[in-house]
């Protein structure tokens, strides 16, 4: 990636009554929503003066998007997969709880197909959001791609994944994207009539080697992608949570049980996030499109992106506050 692509804008920080407003959703009347740490679902203003806490999950929302039906799905870092009526009194359905028999512990990321089939990632099966930095020190690789159907079966789609996170269908849904965190990677899915391709390793692990040009939407990122979306241009937009840590690299490339070890240590000596704003887009072939970035001194860690009309609306896993930063019509790469 050239890291000479980056273009700096400016940020506008509108805080919101909740921390860890992780991800960002317009919604057809220009509201912004937004989850916080304490379970609460946030709407905010189009002119990001006024917010209100609409309703409460339980536990801990991370991606957001629209169902056909109107209603919110939360993906629910605690819970799973919810259907959340935002507008008709706060109803809560559970759509997804359980993977073949077993609790989701790490719920985090969604996209929608227009006939309402939902592909949404499954983070980790080892460690739960409050421990995530443990499941990236430990590369445990058993995050997963999944899909429910609109009978309500579920599908494993892809499996082995370093830390999957953000979830996005390309505008002609030809495709679905997952983040693979731990590898600073997009994987890519073919789909035909909302199905993989045959000959895609479908509920399988595979090797690195194993994977063909057309199984990465974009690798080699210049930092740890987080949620992906598509936005109303039709670019797949990926928030960089942080630049690469050479510790955590480090780590990673190293034996089993030196992992576990470095996993379970005090927070303080963990690998922690630089503070930064990044994010990027790219067109449904991977081409780079723009490469934001923002100074961080009031706002920072973004992990949530969704491009609005030219304003591009962002979410962070540990401030009390979303923002966003403006077009200005050129192109980062």
């Amino acid at each position: 990636m050239d890291t000479g692509s980056l273009t700096e804008v400016a940020l506008t920080r509108v805080p919101v009554p909740g921390a860890g407003a992780e991800d960002v959703l317009v919604g057809s009347d220009g509201r912004v929503w937004t989850g916080s740490v304490d379970g609460a679902i946030i709407a905010v203003s189009p002119d990001g003066r006024h917010s209100e806490r609409v309703v409460d999950t339980g536990g801990r929302p991370l991606g957001l998007e629209w169902l056909p039906d109107g209603r919110l799905l939360v993906c629910d870092a605690r819970r799973g997969l919810l259907a959340v009526d935002v507008d008709g009194g706060g109803q809560i359905e559970e759509l997804v709880t359980h993977v073949q028999g077993v609790a989701l512990v790490f719920t985090n990321n969604a996209a929608v197909a227009a006939d309402g089939t939902i592909w949404f990632s499954d983070s980790s099966r080892r460690w739960g959001v409050d421990e995530w930095k443990a499941d990236l020190i430990e590369h445990s690789r058993s995050g997963r791609l999944l899909r429910r159907d609109v009978d309500g079966s579920v599908t494993t789609v892809l499996d082995g994944l370093a830390f999957a996170n953000g979830v996005a269908l390309l505008a002609d849904e030809s495709a679905v994207l997952v983040a693979e965190t731990a590898r600073a990677r997009i994987r890519r899915v073919a789909l035909s009539d909302g199905r993989p391709l045959p000959g895609h390793a479908v509920g399988e692990e595979r090797r690195d080697a194993d994977l063909a040009p057309d199984d990465l939407f974009v690798s080699d990122l210049p930092g740890y992608p987080d949620n992906i979306s598509r936005g109303s241009d039709g670019l797949i937009w990926s928030a960089i949570a942080s630049p690469p840590d050479p510790v955590l690299g480090l780590l990673q490339r190293g034996p089993e049980r030196v992992r576990s070890l470095a996993g379970r240590l005090p927070e303080a000596l963990k690998p922690s996030p630089k503070r930064t704003v990044r994010v990027m887009a790219h067109d449904a072939s991977g081409a780079l499109v723009h490469d934001l970035g923002a100074d961080a001194a009031t706002w920072h860690m973004a992990t949530g992106v969704r491009e609005h009309h030219g304003r591009v609306w962002l979410g962070s896993l540990v401030e009390p506050a979303i923002a966003h930063v403006d077009l200005t019509g050129g192109a980062g790469g």
